[in-house]
């Protein structure tokens, strides 16, 4: 396939490459010229100069990009590809977005006569580099069996889902953003709590990684991370990370869900960034629990 592909970062300069090594034609553009750098000499692969010529010829567009603002601007915007896009192609959003807005986008597209798959992704950089990301997909069903041999490129086929109709990718993919951050800030919140009453906490974390209250930050996570006090930054920063948290609270407050434990999720990610930490990995936020009790979640190096 003619493939337009836009964001050259830390995830979809590794899927531009996929996409070529797996024999696409891949037109590629990012707003940082330098991004492409790596991808210059990667046979099928061409660097252009701005969304209009990653559109041109394509018959599927795919964007990686920060977020809502980002996606709304390369398709809605001058030159976009709403404009520059031809009937019949197929676009596709691999970002974390906004529901209402890849919802809306899906709707302008079809007028167009052009398709659209949200397809936000999961497995960081790692998977990204490998092709072995998780890729859950909303739009018609049609066009996601028809989109397969793209997205196979990205994900590994056991981890490509098909989770319903427009914005479907989007809602479980914040859905599982939202989980694994409420999960990690309650287990630190959890660990405060048995340090501050007295118990050592690799006790603690002995006892409940063997127990009903374990959970992945117990006996890994925050073992290689938090208590080792490692927040360097990282593929996953709190600032992404805090901008998938306001999006799934954005969607429960559209709709109406009351997620009041939810809520603390925004509330704390707003606080880390405002002390400076959004650059840091994300478990960096667990560090606005440990000032809060006054207790540092520690432990040697073993």
């Amino acid at each position: 396939m003619k493939v337009g592909f836009i964001g050259l970062g830390r995830m979809g300069n590794h899927m531009a490459r996929h996409l070529a090594e797996k024999g696409h034609e891949v037109s590629v553009f990012d707003v940082v010229p330098s991004a492409a750098d790596h991808l210059r000499e990667i046979p099928g692969i061409k660097v252009v100069n701005s969304v209009t010529e990653a559109a041109r010829d394509a018959e599927v567009v795919g964007t990686s990009l920060p977020g809502p603002r980002e996606v709304e601007a390369v398709v809605m915007g001058p030159g976009g590809l709403l404009e520059k896009l031809k009937p019949g192609s197929t676009y596709i959003d691999l970002s974390t977005n906004s529901v209402t807005l890849v919802r809306r986008l899906h709707d302008e597209l079809a007028k167009k006569g052009i398709d659209m798959l949200d397809a936000p992704v999961s497995g960081g950089t790692t998977g990204s580099e490998a092709g072995t990301l998780s890729v859950m997909v909303g739009g018609k069903q049609e066009v996601f069996e028809r989109m397969r041999p793209f997205l196979e490129c990205i994900g590994s086929p056991e981890k490509i889902f098909y989770c319903g109709p427009a914005g479907a990718g989007d809602v479980v993919k914040l859905c599982n953003n939202i989980s694994g951050i409420a999960q990690m800030m309650a287990v630190g919140e959890v660990l405060s709590l048995g340090v501050k009453a007295g118990v050592d906490l690799k006790t603690l974390c002995d006892v409940i990684g063997v127990s009903s209250g374990n959970s992945r930050w117990v006996t890994g996570g925050f073992q290689r991370n938090l208590f080792q006090d490692k927040h360097a930054p990282a593929f996953f920063p709190v600032t992404l990370s805090s901008k998938d948290t306001h999006l799934a609270l954005d969607l429960a407050h559209d709709i109406g869900v009351d997620v009041s434990m939810l809520e603390v999720c925004g509330r704390d990610s707003a606080m880390a960034i405002a002390k400076g930490w959004g650059d840091l990995n994300f478990e960096a936020v667990v560090k606005v629990q440990e000032e809060r009790s006054g207790v540092m979640l520690k432990l040697p190096h073993e």
